[in-house]
């Protein structure tokens, strides 16, 4: 079992950053496949930003994802805000057969 706490969110002007982090309970960066998704108001949840142990990674240009194994802790980077970033942003991880999701972090972005 692991469980996914994200932090870092809040509410930043547009054309603001943040970094988003996202904590496992336990080591889990050997052969995994972590991933940040968002879900606005009224829309389905979708992918922003993956990466893998393979240290492949896929993600919106404004968008950096990162791992510290050491901290045991995903990293999304999120530059040059726009209103329509505006959401909830989780994070899961993909181990094997098993996906954990965390609760979330509500991101808004407006002046």
């Amino acid at each position: 079992q692991v469980t996914l706490v994200e932090s870092g969110g809040g509410l930043v002007q547009p054309g603001g950053s943040l970094r988003l982090s996202c904590t496992a309970s336990r080591s889990i960066f050997s052969n995994y496949v972590m991933a940040w998704y968002r879900q606005a108001p009224g829309k389905q949840r979708e992918l922003v930003a993956t990466i893998t142990s393979g240290g492949s990674t896929n993600y919106i240009g404004r968008f950096t994802i990162s791992t510290d194994s050491a901290k045991n802790t995903l990293y999304l980077q999120m530059n040059s805000l726009r209103p329509e970033d505006t959401a909830v942003y989780y994070c899961k991880a993909r181990l094997g057969p098993l996906e954990y999701w965390g609760r979330g972090t509500q991101v808004t972005v407006s002046s």
